[in-house]
């Protein structure tokens, strides 16, 4: 720091005051990949069970990791009770499948007539499994759905894995864009026009982006597209109306954002970009949580000094093995400073954001116990 200038402390991050606050309803992990969303929420998860609360974790990380370290062998769209924890809570978890989620939102809101005209659509078929943003969409489908049901009283998201952990607030929007689109908006004229005179209605308005669309795509594909559109339109009101209702619920005091990151540049950066962007929303903001954080068992041996002790040793011919003990705290004492410097960074532009840091772990985790590890340290801060 420069001479006139004092580091800012931040704030401390208290994990168990929000996990214990019957009001937080649901606690949304957010964060660049990589930094251990998926852990913080697993761990998260069973230190509010093991408190008392009645959770479950809903994870949309492509990895298995979850699973294995609750010890299951699997999860899947269904919430599976985890029973090997302690204290007088309850703890569920699950993995969000995308397509069954689109497949079960069809279900549920059209007769089972259209729906099955739906679901057998090839593009609706190829839509549901590989749409850009279909992923994040289906999240808030599906917390929103775990929301309403009531059986839980604490909801725990570990966010998409996708360009932009905050992807999955824009989803809805997007998914709102695409409905309103012209193209879709033509698609859906023949089944609101009615009869014949439809599709003369269509190839008028479509013109030549229709025979282009043809060319492009072959006339079956575009058939499908309209087949599908028409049958689907009258659920896009309600696609739309429950992602505003899911998005208000995410704006809502009992929601609380842990945006997790690992002190390096790229993600801290990260993180400041997803706290600017959660306040533009105006999403309640809990803190960060830092990951992987390296200390010192010796933090009063500075670099410098045990540098030059380990140059003396080496010059003298004497004592290798201490000489590459000192250089080897070197290099961890120098790590721990610049990842303090990255945490700096962050602090000097969002100095009331709270934060809990959670060392650096020897191995992964991989079982309850770890996670309760996890829980304690995140904790304790």
């Amino acid at each position: 720091m420069t001479s006139g200038k004092r580091a800012v402390k931040a704030p401390q991050l208290d994990l168990d005051a929000i996990l214990d606050d019957q009001n937080t309803r649901i606690v949304v992990c957010c964060g660049s990949g990589g930094v251990g969303k998926t852990t913080t929420a697993a761990a998260l998860g069973l230190r509010a069970a093991e408190r008392g609360r009645h959770v479950v974790v809903l994870t949309v990380d492509p990895a298995r990791r979850l699973a294995q370290s609750m010890g299951l062998t699997s999860l899947d769209n269904t919430p599976r009770r985890i029973t090997e924890i302690d204290g007088d809570g309850q703890l569920h978890a699950m993995m969000l499948d995308m397509k069954r989620t689109f497949d079960e939102i069809i279900e549920a809101h059209a007769d089972p007539e259209r729906a099955k005209q739906i679901l057998t659509n090839p593009f609706y078929q190829s839509l549901s499994s590989s749409f850009s943003g279909t992923q994040e969409y289906m999240a808030m489908e599906k917390l929103g759905q775990l929301r309403r049901s009531g059986d839980w009283d604490l909801i725990i998201v570990d966010t998409p894995p996708s360009r932009s952990a905050l992807d999955f607030l824009d989803a809805p929007e997007r998914l709102g864009r695409f409905l309103d689109g012209r193209l879709i908006r033509i698609l859906i004229a023949p089944a609101k026009a009615g009869g014949r005179s439809a599709f003369k209605l269509i190839n008028a308005g479509f013109g030549l982006v229709a025979g282009a669309l043809t060319k492009v795509l072959g006339a079956q594909v575009l058939t499908d597209i309209q087949t599908f559109v028409s049958a689907l339109d009258a659920l896009f009101g309600g696609f739309r109306q429950r992602a505003e209702q899911t998005y208000r619920l995410l704006q809502a005091p009992g929601t609380a954002f842990v945006v997790v990151a690992t002190p390096e540049r790229d993600a801290i950066r990260e993180a400041s970009y997803f706290v600017e962007r959660l306040a533009e929303e105006r999403m309640p903001l809990a803190g960060l949580v830092v990951n992987r954080v390296h200390r010192s068992p010796a933090p009063a041996l500075s670099a410098a000094r045990s540098t030059a002790a380990a140059e003396d040793l080496e010059s003298r011919g004497e004592h290798e093995l201490t000489a590459a003990v000192l250089r080897l705290h070197a290099g961890r004492m120098q790590l721990a400073a610049r990842e303090h410097r990255e945490q700096e960074h962050f602090t000097s532009a969002h100095p009331t954001v709270p934060i809990s840091q959670v060392p650096a772990m020897s191995e992964d985790v991989h079982d309850l116990a770890g996670l309760r590890q996890i829980g304690e340290l995140l904790a304790a801060g």
